[in-house]
């Protein structure tokens, strides 16, 4: 406890960190705010009214955006549009030549890239707008209906989506850690103390477990966070050697021994939204049908057999795409090949890419079925007898967004603190599983 509050001191004593941090929870308190600013023209009671019980669809996308959704807020449609277009625009980067270009660019084609990305969150914004009043504000909550009101919700909607971006990205800049994360973050926590409180009373009321099984319940949880922590930092060191290199009668490396760090989930939470954006699919056609049986009914199902089964196979198979798309063992190749370094026992170009492949490919296997498991473990919490509304922090997106960001967070925290020579976060050195594609070995 005394080294605890002596980092919090350093922390504090840090100028720079420390205003990082004030802005941090500022523009965090700005959209927690707005998050309960409910649009003009909407009867807030009527509306809550409608939305009593929650739970399906609304109930998972009321999750990403902190309760704005339900509460039609002007931040209701959040940051997911951005999210989107993100996505598609990351996707674009592998299909379209001009947005490849732009990617080899450096900073400018960042900027451009960035730019393009803003516009089509307006554009999804305003395709997803309409379509939210239309299906999540009932008309008995509506207090106008006129085109006039209809045109200027869809624009406020898309305001408060832009204004959630722009305060993402002046917490990147100013504050620390990733905005967007952040933000997206901060969304899923503000349930958990409700979400809790309400799983309290059911194991304590009189038809409840008892306090035992909600003391089991927790230790459950901390023992999934540990392991999603280690899923995410878990990385398989591929060592390197650097041949000797000479300028003059100066000897420019030592033929230094280093390592390549390929993560075992280099796709990270991705796979799971991917997987999930397509799940929404057969939720918003059985949302609008009248026929109560069938397979689309099932697929609609969260904690049906079908639903659970397919969404693990898509977590899985997407773990691999995402895996190929966003590491290039050819460019690794080649990078190494340029700079003099090799793969001991193993032949520089073509023979190392093929090595790196290789080993790509045998630790994703494990990390995508790790992670199709944690995608669909709020389903085997909810079977043991977890309210809905606690066990999505048992896994899924929620579980790895928190974790990822908290520990992107603390690592950047802990750089600031070893940048001016004081202990770090932790006792043991500097936060494991977060070095750069290039390290050297401990």
């Amino acid at each position: 406890m005394k080294n605890f509050i002596q980092t919090l001191k350093n922390i504090w004593s840090i100028e720079e960190l420390r205003g990082r941090i004030l802005t941090t929870l500022a523009l965090l308190l700005v959209f927690r705010i707005g998050s309960y600013i409910v649009l003009p023209g909407i009867d807030a009671a009527a509306l809550a009214l409608a939305n009593e019980g929650g739970g399906g669809l609304a109930g998972l996308l009321d999750l990403f955006t902190g309760g704005a959704f339900n509460r039609a807020s002007i931040f209701s449609l959040g940051i997911m549009p951005y999210i989107s277009a993100s996505i598609i625009m990351q996707l674009m980067g592998i299909a379209v030549p001009t947005i490849q270009k732009m990617q080899k660019e450096g900073e400018s084609g960042r900027k451009k890239i960035n730019q393009y990305t803003r516009f089509l969150t307006i554009v999804i914004t305003g395709f997803q707008a309409p379509g939210y009043i239309a299906a999540s504000v009932p008309a008995e909550a509506r207090l106008d209906d006129s085109v006039f009101w209809w045109t200027s919700t869809i624009i406020i909607l898309t305001t408060g989506t832009l204004f959630v971006m722009w305060l993402g990205e002046r917490i990147t800049d100013r504050g620390i850690g990733n905005g967007i994360s952040l933000l997206i973050m901060i969304g899923i926590i503000a349930g958990l103390p409700g979400a809790f409180f309400q799983e309290v009373v059911a194991a304590t009321g009189p038809e409840g477990n008892g306090l035992v099984i909600l003391l089991i319940e927790l230790v459950a949880l901390l023992v999934v966070i540990a392991a999603t922590v280690a899923l995410v930092q878990a990385v398989r060191r591929v060592p390197l050697q650097f041949a000797k290199q000479q300028v003059g009668n100066r000897e420019y490396s030592s033929g230094a021994r280093q390592y390549i760090p390929l993560k075992v989930n280099s796709a990270g939470v991705m796979p799971i939204i991917f997987a999930q954006a397509i799940m929404f699919v057969p939720l918003y056609i059985a949302q609008y049908s009248d026929t109560q049986t069938g397979f689309i009914v099932e697929l609609a199902n969260f904690a049906g057999f079908w639903y659970n089964l397919i969404f693990f196979i898509m977590v899985v198979a997407f773990t691999y795409f995402y895996t190929a798309i966003t590491v290039n063992p050819n460019q690794m190749a080649d990078d190494l090949k340029r700079n003099g370094g090799f793969v001991p026992g193993v032949k520089p170009g073509k023979s190392t890419a093929d090595f790196l492949d290789t080993v790509l490919s045998r630790i994703t296997l494990p990390g995508a079925i790790f992670l199709g498991l944690i995608a669909i473990l709020p389903v085997f919490a909810m079977q043991a007898g977890v309210k809905q509304a606690f066990s999505i922090y048992f896994g899924g997106t929620s579980l790895l967004i928190m974790v990822g960001v908290i520990l992107d967070t603390l690592q950047q925290i802990e750089s600031h603190l070893l940048m001016r020579h004081y202990d770090g976060l932790m006792k043991t050195g500097k936060i494991a599983g977060r070095a750069s594609t290039f390290g050297m070995a401990g």
